[in-house]
């Protein structure tokens, strides 16, 4: 990827992989809420050696601005050939099962938006016929638990239609990567405690970007968590409604 759109550009995963872009040479449009944080993001890649960095401030829960936003990307990079979509919000389970105004912030902002860019991009992706469409979701689509099922759903729907999509662009020379990361040490999972399973934003970008490079379908970050989702999976349903995850 040389001319990439950056979707949720200030969060943790994201920086790390435009480090890792930048110091190749890339070309940069990025995108996130706060425009402070942008901006020091944005300088950090013009001085880690990107060919150029563009930035805007953008709420991406405003659907009406996707399709301008796709468009003033291309032109102001000449072209896109890239896109990752690394924006999200982890919500609190709890306040969520109280409240259905805060359940569908999170279904709004990790999935609606995410589908709504998808179909602008996937649309001149298509017409081109090149490109690399980098999605992440989480290995909490997998499975719902009770412990987090609100994002977990918002991260499932997601990682299905990404697999349509998938399916659709096939034969178009685009290419649809689904980056299901397991726990990783940032700024949302502050109030998580650490242990073993954690990974840094800089291991889950390396593996943002060999799955972009091999234009993969579906890899998990680190890759260990598929065999973890593989044993979740594979518990009956009668035993797992009842254990406490």
């Amino acid at each position: 990827m040389k001319k990439v759109l950056v979707l949720g550009a200030t969060s943790a995963i994201a920086q790390a992989t435009i480090r890792l872009l930048a110091a190749r040479g890339a070309a940069l449009y990025l995108v996130g809420r706060n425009a402070a944080n942008l901006d020091a993001v944005a300088k950090d890649a013009a001085t880690r050696g990107a060919s150029k960095v563009e930035q805007q401030a953008l709420d991406l829960d405003d659907f009406s601005a996707h399709e301008a936003l796709v468009e003033r990307a291309t032109q102001t990079l000449g072209g896109l050939d890239g896109a990752l979509i690394a924006h999200g919000v982890l919500g609190d389970q709890k306040t969520c099962e109280r409240s259905w105004a805060e359940t569908e912030k999170v279904l709004r902002t990790n999935f609606l938006s995410a589908a709504s860019l998808l179909t602008a991009l996937a649309n001149r992706f298509e017409v081109q016929k090149a490109g690399t469409l980098v999605v992440i979701s989480s290995v909490a689509g997998d499975r719902g638990r009770q412990s987090n099922y609100v994002y977990g759903a918002s991260k499932g729907a997601l990682t299905v239609f990404l697999q349509g999509l998938r399916n659709r662009l096939a034969h178009s020379g685009v290419a649809v990567v689904t980056v299901k990361p397991g726990f990783v040490d940032t700024p949302m999972t502050a109030h998580v405690p650490k242990n073993k399973l954690f990974a840094s934003p800089e291991q889950v970008a390396r593996g943002i970007l060999r799955a972009a490079d091999g234009r993969k379908n579906e890899v998990y970050v680190p890759a260990k968590w598929a065999l973890i989702m593989f044993i979740i999976r594979s518990i009956p349903e009668g035993i797992f409604k009842r254990l406490k995850l």
